[in-house]
């Protein structure tokens, strides 16, 4: 991912409505994302244009998500 559109993603993950997406995101990005491939980068991209709501219930496990790129993101989002 080049280094302007990353800026961009890590503005979208810091400016949240929600304190616990916020700190889940931010070091989710900081500690893992350049270690991911394109594809899961462009779904963790997606992940981090849901609403708060929905990106918290996926994240504590209140919710599950169908489309199974987005689902590996959330169970890495759970480890870190």
């Amino acid at each position: 991912m080049q280094r302007e559109s990353f800026e961009k993603l890590r503005w979208r993950c810091i400016r949240r409505g929600l304190l616990e997406v916020d700190i889940s995101l931010t070091r989710f990005l900081d500690e893992q994302f350049e270690k991911l491939t394109d594809d899961e980068q462009q779904a963790f991209a997606e992940f981090a244009d849901m609403e708060d709501h929905d990106a918290w219930h996926l994240i504590s496990g209140q919710a599950e998500c169908d489309d199974p790129r987005i689902s590996s993101i959330v169970a890495m989002l759970r480890k870190s």
